[in-house]
C-alpha cells in the first residue's frame, strides 16, 4: 500500500540528488583553470540528459528487472514499461515504483560525472560523449544490479547502503583507469594547475552536502527512524572529516586551506554513503576520522607517484568509496538495520565486504581503460597540445567563461 508520507520523503530525495550533478559542477568548475571551466561543467549538465535516455529507455530495466544469472536484469521494463503508481514489493513497498524509478535515475546520473574530474583540461567532448554512454551500460547497470537489482553480489550478502561500491568505487576506480590511460597534461603555466575560483568550489560543496542528505537518507526508501539515522551519520562523517582534514593539512601545509576543508567533507560524505544506513552516529564519527586520514594519504601519495588526476577524484570518492564499503563490515549494527559486522562477531560480513569491494573495483578499472582504448581507435580521446594550451572552453565550445 502506498504510503504518502514515504512517496514525498522520496521524492524530494530524489530531487536532492539531482541538485547534487549541478553541484559537482560546481565543485569541479572552481577546481579547474579559468579556459577550462565551462567544459568541466558541461560534462556534469550533460550527463542528466544523456543518461535519463539510457535509463528510460533500458537502463533501468537492465539494472532492477528480473535477475538473469546473478549478471544482468531482464527487459520487462523497456521504456518503463510496468512502472507505474503501482509499488513494487522489492524495490520500496509503500512507494509508487515510478518513485524508485526516479530516485535511482539520479545515482545513474550523477555516477559518471564524477569521473571526469580527473581527466579535466584533456578530453575531447566527443570522444567524453562515447565514454559516457559506454560506461553507463557497461559498468554502472551492471554493477547496480549486482549489488542492489538481485544480481550475485547481493545473492552473496553484500550491503551499500547509498552506492559506496556501486557509485564512489566505481567511478574512482574508473578515474584512476582514465588518468592512466589519457595520460598527463601538458602544463604551460603554473596557474593552469590552480583552482580558478575557490568560491565555486564552497558553492559546489554546500549543494553536494545538502542533496547528500537525499543521497543518503533516502537509502531507506521511507521516512522512517532509518532516515533519520542515516542523515546525522552523513553530517557527522563529513563534519569531522572536514575537522580532521583541516588539522592534518594545517600541521603538514602550514595554512589553514579553505579548499582542503572542503575536500575533507567531501571525502567524508562518500565514505560515510555506504554505511550511512547500518551503523550508530559514534561509528559514524571513527568512519569520518579514517575517512579523513586514509583520503588525505591516498591524495599525497598521488602527488609523491605523480599521477595526473586533476581533482583527485581517485583518492577521495575511489578510496572513501573503498574504505566505506569495508568499514560498514566492521561497524554494522543489527539494532539498526538488521545485519551485525565484525566488531559484533560476523566475520563472515567482513569478509563479503571486502570481496565485492575488490570484484567492483577491479571490473570499473579495466573495463574502463578497455572502453577508452576502443574508444581511441575510432576517435582520438585526448585533444591536441595546441588545443590543451588554448583550453576546452575556447578551442571547442567557442566560449569562455570570463572576458578579460
Amino acid at each position: 500500500m502506498i504510503n504518502s508520507g514515504d512517496t514525498a520523503f522520496i521524492i524530494i530525495c530524489a530531487a536532492l540528488v539531482c541538485l547534487m550533478t549541478p553541484g559537482l559542477a560546481f565543485f569541479y568548475g572552481g577546481l579547474v583553470s579559468r579556459k577550462n571551466v565551462l567544459t568541466i561543467m558541461m560534462q556534469s549538465f550533460v550527463s542528466m540528459g544523456v543518461v535519463t535516455v539510457i535509463w528510460f529507455v533500458f537502463g533501468f530495466s537492465l539494472a532492477f528487472g528480473p535477475d538473469i544469472h546473478g549478471l544482468i536484469g531482464g527487459t520487462k521494463y523497456l521504456f518503463l514499461e510496468g512502472v507505474g503508481m503501482t509499488p513494487n514489493p522489492s524495490y520500496g513497498p509503500t512507494i509508487p515504483f515510478i518513485t524508485f524509478f526516479s530516485y535511482q535515475q539520479m545515482f545513474a546520473i550523477i555516477t559518471p560525472a564524477l569521473i571526469t574530474g580527473a581527466f579535466a583540461d584533456r578530453v575531447s567532448f566527443k570522444s567524453y560523449l562515447v565514454f559516457l554512454v559506454a560506461w553507463s551500460i557497461l559498468i554502472y547497470i551492471p554493477l547496480a544490479h549486482w549489488v542492489w537489482g538481485g544480481g550475485f553480489l547481493q545473492q552473496m550478502g553484500v550491503i551499500d547502503f547509498a552506492g559506496g561500491i556501486v557509485v564512489h568505487a566505481s567511478a574512482g576506480l574508473a578515474a584512476l583507469a582514465s588518468v592512466f590511460f589519457v595520460g598527463k597534461r601538458k602544463v604551460i603555466d603554473q596557474v593552469d594547475l590552480e583552482p580558478h575560483n575557490i568560491t565555486y568550489v564552497a558553492l559546489g560543496t554546500a549543494l553536494l552536502w545538502f542533496g547528500w542528505f537525499g543521497f543518503n537518507a533516502g537509502g531507506g526508501l521511507a521516512a522512517n527512524g532509518l532516515a533519520s539515522t542515516s542523515f546525522i551519520n552523513t553530517d557527522i562523517s563529513a563534519s569531522v572529516a572536514m575537522v580532521t582534514w583541516l588539522i592534518i593539512s594545517w600541521v603538514r601545509e602550514k595554512k589553514p586551506s579553505f579548499v582542503g576543508v572542503l575536500t575533507g567533507a567531501v571525502a567524508g560524505l562518500a565514505t560515510i554513503t555506504p554505511a550511512a544506513g547500518f551503523v550508530k552516529p559514534w561509528a559514524a564519527v571513527l568512519i569520518g576520522l579514517a575517512s579523513s586520514i586514509v583520503c588525505y594519504g591516498a591524495v599525497q601519495f598521488r602527488k609523491k607517484v605523480d599521477w595526473d588526476d586533476a581533482l583527485d577524484v581517485w583518492g577521495v570518492h575511489g578510496v572513501g568509496g573503498i574504505l566505506g564499503s569495508i568499514l560498514v563490515g566492521v561497524f554494522a549494527e543489527k539494532s539498526i538495520n538488521g545485519i551485525d559486522g565484525l566488531i559484533y562477531g560476523d566475520v563472515h560480513q567482513f569478509g563479503v565486504q571486502v570481496l565485492a569491494t575488490l570484484i567492483a573495483s577491479v571490473y570499473a578499472f579495466v573495463v574502463t581503460y578497455l572502453i577508452l582504448k576502443v574508444i581511441n581507435r575510432f576517435l582520438p580521446v585526448r585533444v591536441s597540445e595546441e588545443v590543451e594550451i588554448i583550453g576546452l572552453d575556447a578551442a571547442i565550445h567557442k566560449e569562455e567563461a570570463y572576458h578579460i
